[in-house]
């Protein structure tokens, strides 16, 4: 410990030195030392406590730890085990209309024997939760949903083989410090961006059943069993009981707790995923997925409240109609797939709908129960021209939206539209609507957001996951005809809002100083040599 701290004090020494001589360029060396040189042996063997295991150089035993290290850095170095990841069921996702808020959903397999859930797919959360030993749940005999052609399942921990509840104690128990006993199953709560909405019950750990893309192919025998943590969903409350995600919903957002983390975390997939959602209200997921090459991408931003890498956020640099683009409007927004809808600031959200309206050529009108204030009325004598909508990421990546507007229908088929944009707070959503047409990766790694555009084909189409864009001479913005909402007399369900809702942005500046930099420089520092002094005592593989 001594040898340690001296060592780290002469680093500490050498930077400030450097730093007080020239802030402008740091210049390091050290000697490099073989893990079984008599130098580092020296480190190893004081007070004789490895010395008997200490190899001989050009011994049999010499030459095994060598390769021992050699294949642990192997493995270490191969990462994820397959290149994508869907669940067991199928990549398919499917919106449901009117009935289930206008999301995004897909089957998946939990447990031993495996029960199947059709869940809602939220990144703008964390938990995957599934109604289970209900006390307050959401009615799941298909006959209450006229879009459904099954029941759907309730799940029961103790009828899963692999099922075990998550203790008290377990690091990812948030409650964990409410309990009388650390060893007591872990209670969770969950609130949504929707007033009301909520979710609660115990976490389980179980299995989550996946099937494989591994080089290029499609394997059945390639089936995955991912021990992830689930959401006992005994009590839900609020949207969540009138229709919206009635069998459960899968966070995909960047908390531990989300399943694209614990994938990750085993090394099974890489960090990222993507998902895709097309005109026709279907779609894809894909775990792993890294996105192709000539993909447009737009960092992430940290959290203004609290500087962390928590949501999906990414700064707008402006947003245009047809062919202006509109000043001062620029804003920050969330990215959730948990939000039927889009969301903007109100000054940008003014700026952005008379601009709109300017441009369209329909008569503006309203419909009952309809929440949009700029609808309009469509005619068989007048073709209508939509107003193309692009936002303008950082860089000039711009990003067009296919589908801006909402179909109105009624027995007669549509009768009109409205701007699918309503006002939120100070930090925008960007919902499901926007992202139609577009194979959409979450890269967790490099912490960007990445879009193609795509007609999201499934893999065992499609090989190596090269979606094709849509045929050429579609047009750019057109009337959406496929029916989104219920027929007369059915439940009205009103647009989702799964997804967390955005902390506000506190006055706290974003710009590093000197200072802090060179403090950012020195942590780094000081970690990559507690890293060579651990190798130096054994507790690495180089």
């Amino acid at each position: 410990m001594a040898t340690r701290s001296l060592l780290l004090l002469a680093v500490v020494l050498a930077f400030v030195v450097a730093g007080a001589g020239n802030a402008a360029g740091i210049a390091l060396s050290s000697k490099l030392i073989h893990r079984f040189s008599d130098e580092a042996k020296v480190f190893r063997v004081s007070g004789h406590r490895f010395a008997s295991s200490w190899p001989q150089r050009s011994t049999v035993e010499y030459y095994e730890k060598l390769l021992a290290s050699d294949f642990q850095r192997q493995k270490m170095k191969l990462g994820s085990q397959f290149q994508f990841l869907f669940p067991s069921e199928g990549s398919q996702t499917m919106s449901l209309g009117n009935y289930f808020g206008w999301l995004h959903y897909t089957w998946i397999d939990i447990g031993t024997p495996n029960v199947s859930f059709l869940v809602a797919l939220d990144v703008g959360s964390d938990l995957l939760w599934v109604p289970c030993d209900c006390v307050q749940c959401a009615p799941l005999s298909s006959s209450y949903y006229s879009s459904l052609d099954r029941d759907l399942n309730e799940y029961t921990p103790s009828g899963s083989n692999t099922s075990k509840h998550l203790s008290c104690s377990h690091q990812l128990c948030e409650l964990g410090p409410n309990c009388k006993n650390p060893k007591q199953p872990c209670p969770y709560v969950v609130n949504y961006g929707t007033e009301n909405t909520s979710t609660s019950g115990l976490l389980v750990e179980d299995i989550l059943h996946l099937a494989a893309w591994k080089n290029g192919t499609s394997n059945t025998n390639n089936s995955v069993q991912a021990p992830v943590i689930v959401g006992c969903g005994m009590k839900q409350s609020g949207s969540y009981l009138d229709g919206i995600a009635p069998d459960g919903l899968m966070g995909l957002g960047l908390g531990e707790i989300s399943v694209p983390s614990f994938l990750a975390k085993a090394g099974i997939v890489r960090n990222s995923f993507s998902l895709c959602f097309d005109e026709n209200d279907s779609g894809r997921i894909f775990f792993g997925d890294l996105g192709p090459i000539n993909q447009h991408s737009t960092s992430f931003l940290p959290s203004p409240s609290n500087g962390n890498y928590d949501t999906y956020i990414v700064g707008v640099q402006a947003f245009c109609i047809g062919n202006s683009c509109i000043k001062e409007t620029n804003f920050k927004a969330l990215v959730d797939t948990g939000t039927s809808f889009t969301f903007l600031p109100e000054d940008v959200y003014v700026k952005v709908s008379l601009e709109f309206d300017k441009r369209v050529n329909a008569t503006k009108t309203s419909f009952d129960g309809y929440p949009w204030k700029y609808c309009y009325k469509t005619s068989s004598q007048v073709s209508v021209k939509i107003p193309s909508v692009t936002l303008v990421f950082p860089a000039n990546n711009s990003f067009v939206v296919y589908d801006p507007v909402f179909p109105v229908n009624s027995n007669e088929g549509v009768i009109g539209f409205c701007l699918a944009i309503q006002q939120g707070d100070e930090i925008g959503i960007l919902g499901q609507n926007f992202m139609t047409g577009y194979r959409m990766v979450f890269d967790r790694e490099a912490l960007k957001l990445g879009w193609s555009r795509s007609n999201c084909q499934d893999l065992s189409d499609a090989k190596g996951m090269n979606l094709t864009p849509p045929p050429k001479g579609t047009p750019a913005n057109p009337l959406p005809t496929n029916e989104q909402q219920s027929n007369p007399g059915d439940i009205a369900v009103a647009p989702a809002v799964a997804g967390r809702a955005p902390s506000k942005p506190s006055a706290a500046s974003s710009r590093i100083t000197q200072w802090r930099f060179y403090l950012l420089r020195l942590s780094l520092l000081l970690l990559q040599f507690h890293i060579v002094l651990d190798c130096l005592v054994g507790s690495c593989f180089f």
